[in-house]
């Protein structure tokens, strides 16, 4: 997006805040729902930045990789005013270790709760670590499927941390904006605390994973409006201050029918008015990750 930067953010065109690096070969957390058979390489994520015209990205610690951010760190570390990292850590470590983390590049922690128990954020561990979290500016990130939202939200207020949610808040499919999960997201605005990742639409999708040839047209169709409803719900409620755009390159699971321009192409779609799609991609992103 050139000519995007402001004064606020001079180096920043625009920020992708959610990708994954990765290489087949590297060890796997014991507990996972999948393992992709490819490689994602820096290199060919920070081709693709240059090509699209973004400057910096945010890169996610992957859930099948469990709480071995080695990989990611280095690549921080290879490109440290580019780059920043959210971590996946056990609710056990402590704050020096954090701390090392967020001079390494770290932002946030990521939850990833697809599949798995919700934790008990009022336990001892928990406790400590939301107030590290708190302590270190960073946020929590959370990817869980909306219908947990509203007792995740309320067990997590009493922390005062920033939360990220991801891909839209994951609402039901068959639901879209009317499940309660997604309208409780909505009203969590209110706080001033929640951001929301305008990313991976297709993990919302009614549609089969299948080749595009293979895919119900009418579905797919369907599936593309409910996400601009959606973008438009969480525009009104949470204005371009608080929502951010994510790639989620490589698509794991879903690469065969998306790629990263279509990704960055689906912002346009979703959030027709210009200024608001810079604040979108340029300064919310800028202020939240420390960049620029």
């Amino acid at each position: 997006m050139p000519g995007a930067e402001t004064a606020f953010h001079p180096t920043v065109k625009a920020v992708d805040c959610h990708a994954h690096v990765f290489e087949r070969g590297l060890p796997l957390a014991a507990r996972r729902r999948h393992a992709p058979a490819f490689d994602a390489l820096l290199d060919d994520y920070l081709a693709l930045l240059d090509t699209h015209g973004i400057s910096h990205g945010v890169l996610v610690q992957p859930s099948f990789l469990g709480t071995d951010n080695h990989y990611w760190l280095d690549a921080v570390a290879r490109h440290p005013g580019r780059l920043r990292g959210v971590a996946v850590v056990d609710a056990t470590m402590p704050l020096p270790a954090l701390t090392a983390l967020k001079g390494a590049g770290t932002t946030g922690l990521r939850l990833n709760l697809v599949g798995i128990e919700i934790p008990d954020f009022g336990s001892p561990e928990w406790s400590a670590l939301l107030g590290h979290i708190r302590d270190l500016d960073w946020h929590l990130e959370i990817h869980r499927e909306a219908r947990d939202l509203p007792a995740m939200l309320e067990a997590l207020r009493p922390a005062g941390c920033r939360l990220v949610i991801d891909h839209f808040g994951r609402p039901d499919p068959a639901l879209g904006t009317a499940d309660p999960g997604f309208q409780a997201l909505m009203t969590a605005a209110d706080s001033g605390r929640v951001w929301v990742k305008l990313s991976a639409a297709y993990r919302n999708a009614r549609s089969p994973l299948a080749e595009p040839s293979a895919r119900d047209a009418t579905l797919a169709a369907q599936d593309a409006a409910d996400a601009r409803t959606a973008a438009a719900a969480l525009l009104g409620a949470f204005g371009p201050e608080r929502l951010l755009w994510g790639s989620d390159w490589p698509h794991t699971q879903h690469g065969d029918f998306t790629d990263f321009a279509r990704a960055r192409a689906m912002l346009d779609d979703w959030v027709s008015d210009a200024d608001q799609r810079r604040r979108i991609l340029v300064d919310t992103p800028a202020e939240l990750f420390g960049l620029g």
